[in-house]
């Protein structure tokens, strides 16, 4: 019987893992360039190389849904969104690269380029950083120009490229913060040929009809453990009475 109970129990924890993973979809419905996280649960029956007596369900974010967002118009001459699947390369917290298809970019007061979650823009050779008072603009390669208002005559120089990097061929892995990152701190290559389009921006590719339905599927299957527990409680105590009648 405990071990009807334990199966149930570890279904369960599933199912609370797999509402985290669908609430947190539905939280960043409306984030730009946001991917969906894939939940997927696994049975382990096989535990440091022996069977296990009680069956174990092990809920993880498997990977990102990496299908595309809509596009929209926003009229802002620095959102970019990006064309094909490359991917924006940002500096994380811890000094690394991320990556994200996020494109709302701005310049901060430090004169970084950042996105809407305030992370450094990653260029060539590190983040990119512009001059205080310039006029910018970007390319279609991702290139950041800047127009010094004290020269209105001058053509704007470029002052670094925005890396759009290449996960063809690479895994990556889905991190707590949402962003994309490679495996044991590595970093993608530059996609020389990427382009993105000026004015735009991706939306996240997260369906919130859809989402909604998956957040009562994960209800309705964690009361379904919950009942299967109570009915092996039921049976026990029914067990323990004809035993006590012997």
């Amino acid at each position: 019987m405990d071990r009807l109970i334990y199966t149930a129990f570890t279904a369960m924890n599933s199912a609370m893992d797999r509402q985290r993973t669908v609430a947190n979809n539905l939280a960043n419905a409306s984030t730009p360039g946001f991917r969906g996280e894939i939940f997927a649960v696994k049975a382990a029956t096989v535990r440091d190389g022996s069977p296990e007596a009680r069956a174990m369900a092990r809920g993880n974010v498997r990977g990102a849904d990496m299908t595309a967002g809509r596009v929209t118009s926003t009229g802002q001459p620095m959102d970019i969104a990006v064309n094909g699947k490359a991917l924006i390369a940002y500096q994380a917290p811890d000094g690394g690269e991320i990556y994200s298809r996020r494109g709302d970019l701005k310049v901060a007061l430090s004169g970084l380029l950042e996105n809407g979650e305030r992370l450094p823009v990653m260029g060539q050779n590190g983040p990119i950083t512009v001059p205080a008072g310039f006029d910018i603009s970007i390319a279609a390669d991702g290139t950041v120009l800047g127009g010094d208002p004290a020269a209105p005559n001058a053509p704007a120089e470029p002052l670094g490229r925005i890396k759009l990097a290449s996960a063809d061929g690479s895994v990556l892995v889905k991190g707590i913060d949402s962003f994309l990152k490679v495996p044991g701190g590595g970093v993608l290559p530059a996609d020389p040929t990427a382009q993105v389009t000026t004015g735009a921006l991706e939306q996240s590719n997260v369906e919130t009809a859809d989402t909604l339905v998956a957040m009562i599927e994960a209800q309705r299957a964690f009361e379904q453990r919950v009942k299967i527990i109570s009915t092996a409680s039921e049976l026990d105590e029914a067990g323990s009475r004809l035993m006590a009648m012997r």
